[in-house]
């Protein structure tokens, strides 16, 4: 094997994905792999061989480490290649306290610091305070905005974020005080939907809800916010497209802003239409569908990866995976239904991303059972379960039939998976990574999926093999019997099945 810099780096990226501690053990392997029983065709093609997923290519592609070239000229040892350290946003995390007990708070904390750690950046402290409600100038009080400057400088933090949705003059006030970037939740869970979003939809679904934040935040300084000149006298000012003197540049940028909002919408219009398309042949076909929804980082798409081999990006990150993932799938008796992975929902999801998401939600709205995934792991399951219903209340969907799957039983603690047992009467306890409880599961999901309607009684010749392989796909067998005249069947179908099995009818 050559020890290529490209070889080398994607060697690097899968030891990200794989989990290897020791980074001499990648090296003896690249330097000798007769050293290594286990490399005898060497790392790399062995990995070509393993036939990866779209999951793991995704995971290896974010994880990736990318050489900077010309650091050095003669490298003597692969170990002296040098790499690129990515300089990390150092925060301060602030809270406001303004309900719930000491726990709540504290777990809202915790949710806040994994969230900057996801969007790239460390954290450095935390701190909250008790009040009735947000102080509507700074968002916290006097006192605590000195001694938050107070922890910033001594700190080095050069940005702030907020567990809420702070007002523009909030974040104003609060930046003129502390004299560093301020940034609210709703800003930062936007940044992590930008870093993750891979398809077009996804991508304009973002940007949209990015825009409907930033329209109502711009800010200039100084010249920023002078009138501009039009027409003739464009050089001073707006030029040719501009409203003539007396528009200013913040509001030139408003419009322009709302120029592209109305452009997202209409491609998502277009996007929205074959979704549609694809929805409604399956309605024609009366394919039932079961949607995945779920807290983020519950574990949605491992289960989807176990029930149906699916192969999806799967990591331990919040809003790890955007796009929605659908699969066809089976019963143990051979019905032919849907599954769906969708986007996560976290607690106080922003109101722009529900609206910007919601044609991508309503997979959810349209789906016939709700696999609700909760983290049986999590300090505050609970608190998961009752922030996902608000979601789905809000697009319309808390009147689906429910099927909760408590999700990493080997990492809880068995007291608390007996606890939302007792609480939720129509659920399964499951781990996705050790497949304990996965017959159950299913067991559960083929138990709840809308059975067909019509009843019939037919009597099919053998030469109509193909209607006999749609019952299987697409109805339901009460008894089966081979007689001499051809395949006696009872059960119930979709009316289709039922019209074209009318003929035969015994």
């Amino acid at each position: 094997m050559t020890n290529s810099a490209e070889d080398f780096s994607l060697a690097a990226a899968l030891r990200a994905t794989e989990g290897w501690d020791d980074p001499d053990d990648l090296v003896d392997d690249l330097e000798d792999p007769a050293d290594d029983e286990a490399a005898d065709d060497g790392f790399v093609s062995g990995y070509a061989d393993a036939d990866p997923t779209t999951g793991d290519l995704d995971l290896v592609e974010r994880h990736e480490l990318r050489r900077v070239a010309g650091l050095r000229t003669e490298l003597e040892d692969i170990t002296e290649v040098e790499y690129r350290q990515l300089r990390l946003e150092r925060v301060v995390l602030v809270g406001v306290w303004t309900e719930g007990s000491q726990q709540d708070v504290e777990n809202a904390m915790a949710e806040l610091a994994l969230l900057a750690e996801t969007a790239g950046s460390e954290v450095l402290d935390a701190i909250y305070q008790r009040r009735q409600s947000p102080d509507p100038a700074t968002y916290i009080g006097r006192g605590k905005v000195e001694g938050l400057r107070e922890i910033v400088e001594a700190t080095g933090a050069d940005t702030v974020i907020c567990d809420g949705e702070l007002a523009p003059s909030q974040l104003r006030n609060l930046e003129d005080r502390v004299k560093v970037k301020v940034v609210d939740r709703t800003a930062l869970i936007l940044d992590i939907f930008a870093q993750h979003a891979k398809s077009k939809e996804g991508q304009a679904q973002v940007e949209l809800a990015q825009l409907s934040y930033m329209k109502q935040r711009l800010r200039g300084w100084g010249g920023n916010l002078s009138r501009q000149a039009g027409g003739r006298v464009g050089a001073d000012g707006g030029g040719i497209g501009g409203r003539g003197p007396g528009e200013t540049k913040i509001e030139t940028d408003r419009r322009r802003i709302n120029d592209k909002i109305a452009k997202l919408r209409r491609e998502l219009k277009v996007m929205k239409g074959t979704r549609d398309t694809k929805r409604q042949e399956r309605r024609r076909n009366e394919v039932p569908s079961v949607a995945i929804a779920g807290y983020t980082n519950a574990g949605k798409s491992s289960l989807l990866n176990r029930l149906t081999g699916a192969g999806v990006l799967v990591e331990d990150a919040l809003f790890a995976t955007l796009d929605p993932t659908t699969r066809r799938t089976q019963t143990g008796d051979g019905r032919v239904y849907t599954m769906s992975d969708t986007v996560g929902f976290v607690r106080h999801l922003p109101h722009q991303l529900v609206e910007a998401f919601r044609s991508t939600l309503e997979e959810v709205a349209d789906a016939d059972l709700i696999v609700h995934v909760v983290d049986g792991s999590h300090p505050d399951p609970e608190g998961q379960l009752n922030a996902v219903r608000e979601v789905l209340a809000d697009i319309e969907a808390g009147s689906i039939p429910e099927l909760v799957v408590i999700n990493k039983v080997d990492a809880a603690d068995p007291l608390v998976v007996d606890r939302v047992l007792r609480r939720e009467p129509h659920a399964v306890a499951v781990s996705a990574r050790t497949g304990q409880g996965i017959a159950e599961a299913l067991a559960a999901i083929e138990a709840d999926l809308p059975r067909p309607r019509v009843e019939f009684t037919v009597l099919v010749p053998y030469a109509r093999g193909d209607l006999i392989d749609r019952i299987h796909k697409d109805g339901e067998i009460t008894t089966l019997e081979h007689t001499a005249e051809g395949t006696h069947v009872t059960g119930r179908a979709t009316e289709a099945l039922a019209g074209d099995l009318a003929v035969y009818a015994v």
